[in-house]
């Protein structure tokens, strides 16, 4: 039996900490990934969703329909956002962004959205009711 060797835990607290390579590869690449939002009464709502990073800005970008249940967590946490975590899996690699999340529906927003999300995933279907889960990264974690 031939083991495949795990690469070494890097522990990040931040995106200003610093990516990889192996980081940019892995969510700059088209792989799906899960969202993690909590439902009113607090139980988790795990969603497969594309997911666009903008190192930079220490900004995730999530689209999906504004009646989505994605959504609606979010919305429902008021102005000051949702405690969010999104995970992206590729073999033993893995990361997941914690951040949060709040619902973004001005149209330069959202067409600025779809726009990286073409770019990484495919164009988008029209969706008139389309939002962004913009996610203020604060922390990171994972072996990438």
């Amino acid at each position: 039996m031939t083991t495949t060797p795990v690469p070494p835990r890097r522990r990040r607290r931040s995106l200003d900490d610093g990516v990889s390579d192996a980081f940019v590869e892995l969510w700059s690449q088209r792989r799906p990934c899960v969202l993690v939002t909590l439902r009113r009464d607090g139980t988790p709502h795990a969603a497969p969703v594309g997911v666009t990073v903008d190192v930079a800005e220490r900004t995730a970008r999530v689209i999906c329909s504004g009646g989505s249940q994605k959504a609606r967590n979010v919305a429902a946490a008021g102005p000051d956002g949702a405690r969010v975590s999104v995970t992206v899996v590729d073999g033993r690699t893995w990361s997941t962004l914690e951040g949060r999340a709040v619902v973004r529906d001005e149209p330069d927003v959202v067409a600025d959205a779809e726009r990286r999300y073409a770019a990484e995933y495919k164009q988008p279907r029209p969706n008139p009711r389309r939002v962004v889960l913009q996610i203020a990264v604060d922390r990171v974690l994972g072996n990438a």
